[in-house]
């Protein structure tokens, strides 16, 4: 409709230009995005879920779901399909105060999520209206003076976000009428309608019973689940390295390998045999493992203590980021925690008086199993000799046979590694005692603080302390049950924590003490909340949302630019490693084609094993060698064993006489000493400008061949942030 685009135009240059003045061109910026805002909004939001009592909760958990599903289907579907430009991109002279958006113009997702957060606090809180409305309006009028929308776009984008915050509320208050009855009746008979939702009582008549709570458990297992597989399915994320190398080595079985167990290699094998080579085939077996993971927690602690308990634990456990992220990534790690968890619940049965020597041998499976998955599951054999130490009951399996078969089983377990390492000079003896030797610089402090402030912000800061407390205040009045998980996890995590002053720990080491720990933090806090404590409650719920927040962004980090109009810089982004790999391929294959134009056969060589997955994996020729039994991207040669390709046939002995191109990763740029002010400001450096360094071309690659021309540095970039850059070299007539 020409006539409709022609005064929405004219309304545009009415507001753009023509109410231009300072005050405002200083005003109307800040309503884009300001440093206070985000900062104010999660203060509001963790007030509404300490104070709020229910109302507050379910307003918070709706406005979190509508907003997210509103902006994230609703509006970038139909900017998608409308595709409008944004005024700077067709018109002359548009005065733009903020920066150039990357998404479509109609409509404006700012003024829609501000128009529906208003209309849902209206809904819960009647006076809310007298702020939220102008704070709406004023940004909706923002968006068109700024230059960023038209004022279609933003009368659009008011009308969208009203519709789809009535119609989640309506969708929510269905699916609560319909499954509310059933799942969590006494919830329910409270709580009947979300908007007049009132404080809950307290008195034990009030609360759920245990099938309710067994109940809603599955629900969120289930839930959960399925949105796990959406995800890895939608290929938001790309492999990592350690995937993309373990994925090589499922194509190459063996009885173990250099740097790990075999059971990471079997555990994909198992899920691309079933999905074929794809990353969801890489990582179907990972939210599996989850889901099994809670299920036996759940119902551990339905029989133990009390479903309540359980429920809330598995609610923890997907608010905590490190676990959350080890609920998608297929590594070691989810196996090791699933086996050490087995063996804990299973080893509970053991160590009671009445344990028999068939839970025993149970015991020692899972512990065998979790050997067979990463060799930190040795440590579970001290935590059980330190809890019958402890509690005097279990010291009478000392003179019963069980745990000495739970010994010999976990010592079967160990042959396979056995008899591969002895079939190569037993390689990963030297490297796992390499791991333990300080090869940095000694810094005690600085390692010792790196690791507790990981741990903080990857097992959620109020889920750490409140681990931290129960591991160390429960002793006052301990029962047998929660002394276990102390014995289970506790000395992983303070050994590694004592370590930290020798050697650098990284985060994920201690990931099998995380669930033990859980579960004594649940019992601590729960027998407090049972003495009248509110801070449980109120801190569980801070905990819960705050997590439910980390968890998201770090699945998608694209979604920082919504929340704070900014992009975190490449070198701090938790999903660079998991991003652009496809494009880095892509680069690398044109080169290589360029170079296949002489006449001559051209391989692939990496510097980094990494590196060599990922070509190998996301390179199609290159995917379609390995699934042939064949090998087209090598690991440079070795001297000596640093990883799996050393014990693989190599490119000297097949691949004679042909062309190579030598790909080598770059260290990303250093960040500037307070760059996060720039970076907020969005004014003034981010990286330093010390040129870039460029590593030489190792000596025993550039002797391998007849000539080598250096081809420079590519920049892979993503979203516009230069998210790696690899040094290619033109290897030519290999010897």
């Amino acid at each position: 409709m020409p006539w409709l685009t022609s005064v929405d135009v004219s309304l545009f240059r009415a507001i753009n230009q023509g109410l231009s003045n300072p005050f405002f061109d200083w005003l109307m910026p800040i309503f884009a995005w300001n440093a206070f805002f985000v900062p104010l909004v999660l203060i509001g939001g963790i007030a509404l879920l300490w104070k709020g009592g229910p109302r507050g909760r379910i307003f918070v958990l709706l406005l979190a779901l509508v907003l997210a599903l509103g902006d994230g289907v609703v509006i970038n579907t139909l900017k998608e399909a409308l595709a409008r430009p944004r005024p700077h991109e067709t018109l002359a002279e548009v005065n733009l105060l903020v920066g150039r958006g990357r998404s479509e113009s109609m409509p404006s997702s700012h003024t829609a999520t501000w128009f529906a957060g208003t209309l849902l606090a209206f809904l819960f809180y009647r006076r809310s209206i007298y702020f939220m409305l102008p704070l709406a309006i004023t940004m909706a009028f923002s968006r068109v003076y700024v230059g960023a929308h038209y004022p279609t776009d933003v009368l659009a984008g008011a009308l969208l976000g009203m519709g789809y915050a009535v119609a989640g509320l309506v969708l929510a208050q269905w699916a609560w009428s319909r499954a509310g009855p059933r799942l969590a009746p006494e919830w329910f008979r409270r709580v009947p309608v979300f908007i007049e939702a009132t404080r809950v009582s307290t008195s034990p008549a009030a609360r759920l019973d245990d099938r309710s709570y067994l109940r809603l458990g599955y629900a969120i297992i289930v839930v959960v689940f399925l949105a796990r597989l959406l995800y890895i399915g939608s290929d938001t994320i790309e492999l990592s390295e350690d995937e993309a190398y373990q994925w090589l080595w499922s194509k190459h079985l063996a009885l173990s390998y250099y740097s790990k167990p075999p059971m990471i290699a079997y555990a994909q094998w198992l899920g691309t045999s079933i999905w074929g080579d794809t990353g969801f085939g890489v990582r179907f077996l990972s939210p599996v493992i989850a889901v099994i993971l809670s299920i036996i927690l759940l119902r551990f602690f339905a029989r133990q203590e009390n479903a309540r308990a359980g429920f809330w634990l598995v609610l923890i456990l997907n608010c905590t980021p490190l676990l959350a992220v080890g609920s998608t990534l297929l590594t070691v790690d989810p196996l090791l925690v699933l086996f050490w968890t087995a063996a804990m619940v299973m080893g509970w049965k053991a160590v009671q008086p009445s344990g028999t020597t068939r839970d025993w041998a149970w015991t020692g499976v899972w512990m065998g199993l979790g050997f067979l998955s990463k060799y930190t599951a040795a440590y579970q054999i001290a935590c059980f000799a330190i809890h019958i130490l402890l509690q005097r009951d279990a010291r009478v399996h000392l003179r019963r046979p069980g745990p000495y078969l739970a010994l010999l089983i976990v010592a079967l377990c160990t042959l396979p590694v056995i008899a591969w390492n002895a079939q190569h000079s037993w390689v990963t003896i030297e490297h796992v005692a390499s791991n333990a030797t300080r090869n940095v610089e000694w810094k005690p402090l600085k390692f010792f603080g790196e690791f507790l402030g990981a741990e903080f912000a990857l097992l959620n800061p109020v889920f750490f302390i409140g681990a931290l407390w129960a591991m160390f205040a429960f002793w006052r009045q301990r029962s047998a049950l929660a002394t276990y998980f102390f014995c289970m996890g506790a000395p992983v995590f303070l050994g590694y924590l004592l370590f930290s002053l020798y050697k650098r720990v990284f985060p994920n080491w201690i990931a099998p003490s995380v669930v033990p720990l859980f579960c004594l933090m649940v019992i601590f806090w729960q027998a407090r909340g049972a003495a009248g404590w509110k801070l449980p409650k109120r801190a569980l719920a801070v905990g819960l949302g705050l997590g439910a927040f980390a968890v998201v962004i770090l699945h998608d980090t694209d979604l920082m630019r919504k929340v704070i109009s900014r992009n975190l810089p490449a070198a701090i982004d938790p999903l660079r490693r998991v991003r652009s790999w496809s494009e880095t391929a892509k680069v690398i294959g044109a080169e290589r084609e360029k170079l296949a134009g002489e006449g001559t056969p051209v391989f692939i060589i990496a510097d980094h094993y990494g590196m060599a997955g990922e070509v190998s994996f996301y390179l199609p020729e290159a995917k379609n060698a390995v699934q042939k039994g064949e090998t087209f991207v090598y690991a440079k040669t070795q001297t000596q064993p640093r990883n799996q390709f050393y014990f693989w046939p190599g490119y000297r002995e097949r691949r004679r006489g042909q062309n190579a191109i030598f790909v080598d990763e770059l260290s990303a740029p250093k960040l500037v000493r307070g760059w996060w002010r720039n970076w907020l400001r969005g004014k003034g450096p981010i990286y330093s400008d010390e040129p870039l360094a460029k590593r030489a071309l190792p000596a025993i690659v550039r002797n391998e061949f007849e000539s080598v021309t250096d081809l420079g540095v590519r920049e892979i970039k993503y979203r516009g942030r230069v998210f790696r850059r690899v040094q290619l070299y033109a290897c030519r007539n290999l010897k």
